[in-house]
């Protein structure tokens, strides 16, 4: 019975997912993005649960990434398609570049299914940091403060692609899975959790550009110094 626990938690992040997609598609782009992270949060315990549990299989891995592809994929680009439609209502095809992010959320889950340099660390952004960057535009939006410079649909074409590309791209990052917490093996983990929180604090949604943003330099500095 246990070595089912982990796919049920797997469904459970494809069924959020899809209810997001429902909200996305009526244009409750923030009520979406909290699916987003409701999915996360299935996708973090399924892989905790599997290690506990000691249930891996095949079934399991290949049901993370088709749900992952629906919940980290799909739905930020349904997400960004209707940032695309507010941006530029009178553009009828400009749109549909946002579904640039689900193609290239594909290639980045196929790839990671078959890398094996990818046991420890990441090799590009994960999908699941993507999916939690583009949830923050609508609430940025929503602010007001910066919503001139998130609708405008040149602004929205370059974030698609940058995304994009760096869900792709041959950047190693470090995972944020704990193995101990020995403080000089964790170092930039801890640095990334500490400025996460702050930040989460002071900026909200807001925030996880920034989040992600460090991470970025964070694991550039971690493989700078690892390499000498």
């Amino acid at each position: 019975m246990k070595k089912h626990i982990p796919n049920a938690i797997t469904c459970l992040n494809l069924l959020s997912g899809c209810i997001g997609l429902v909200y996305a598609f009526d244009n409750q782009l923030i009520t979406a993005g909290y699916f987003i992270l409701i999915s996360a949060l299935f996708d973090f315990f399924d892989g905790m649960l599997a290690r506990l549990l000691k249930a891996y299989s095949e079934i399991g891995k290949e049901l993370d990434s088709l749900a992952d592809m629906v919940s980290f994929g799909v739905l930020p680009s349904v997400m960004v398609y209707q940032l695309f439609r507010m941006a530029a209502p009178e553009q009828a095809y400009l749109p549909f570049f946002a579904f640039l992010i689900a193609i290239f959320s594909a290639l980045r889950l196929a790839k990671f299914n078959i890398d094996t340099r990818q046991t420890e660390n990441f090799i590009g952004l994960p999908t699941p940091a993507n999916a939690l960057f583009i949830l923050s535009l609508p609430h940025i939006v929503a602010s007001e403060t910066l919503a001139e410079y998130i609708l405008n649909p040149v602004i929205l074409a370059i974030i698609t692609l940058v995304m994009s590309l760096l869900l792709v791209a041959e950047l190693p990052l470090f995972s944020l899975k704990f193995k101990n917490l020995k403080f000089s093996a964790n170092l930039f983990r801890f640095i990334l959790l500490g400025l996460s929180v702050i930040l989460l604090i002071i900026l909200k949604f807001a925030a996880i550009p920034l989040v992600i943003l460090s991470y970025l330099i964070l694991s550039f500095i971690q493989n700078s110094l690892q390499s000498k």
